[in-house]
């Protein structure tokens, strides 16, 4: 049986616990995606290790299915401050396996949500994404992001966008 839009699974989110932690270490991306996101062994470890940093996991059915951390502190992730509480956003992905269904825009939603009540002070949320991975930019667009206009030069990868998107 194949299913609707209406019958896709439940996505939730839910801070990385030794019981994940298996099942998030096999997951991968593209190729080509490596250019814009980090392995997932590194970036759990240096989450575990960074203060306020929380490693997240997203959950399809109990599942994990992909990964994000959320930073305390949005200069952490874009070099600067704002004039509202923020919080950034880095690491985010689904499997390989998994994308192209949807999962992306729900896993936002669940982390959206999720926020509101782990960090009900934060106002903005905020995070980079590469010039040339057109993709994830029409994902974060579509989920309520908006696109600064500013261009962070300090990635891996090279030129960055700078999207924020308001919290309730």
């Amino acid at each position: 049986m194949i299913a609707t839009m209406h019958e896709l699974p439940a996505i939730c989110v839910a801070p990385v616990t030794s019981a994940l932690r298996p099942g998030l270490l096999q997951l991968r991306v593209t190729p080509p995606q490596r250019d814009f996101v980090s392995d997932i062994a590194p970036s759990l470890i240096d989450a575990e290790n960074c203060p306020g940093s929380t490693p997240m996991a997203i959950l399809r059915n109990g599942a994990p299915v992909g990964y994000y951390r959320i930073e305390a502190s949005a200069g952490s992730v874009v070099g600067r401050d704002f004039d509202r509480p923020a919080l950034g956003l880095r690491s985010f992905f689904i499997d390989s396996q998994w994308q192209g269904k949807g999962l992306s825009s729900q896993a936002l939603a669940a982390l959206i949500a999720d926020l509101a009540t782990r960090h009900a002070d934060a106002r903005l949320l905020v995070l980079l994404v590469n010039c040339r991975n057109l993709a994830a930019l029409r994902v974060y667009l579509r989920a309520g992001f908006v696109d600064t206009g500013e261009l962070y030069h300090g990635g891996r990868s090279g030129a960055q966008h700078l999207l924020w998107r308001a919290l309730p």
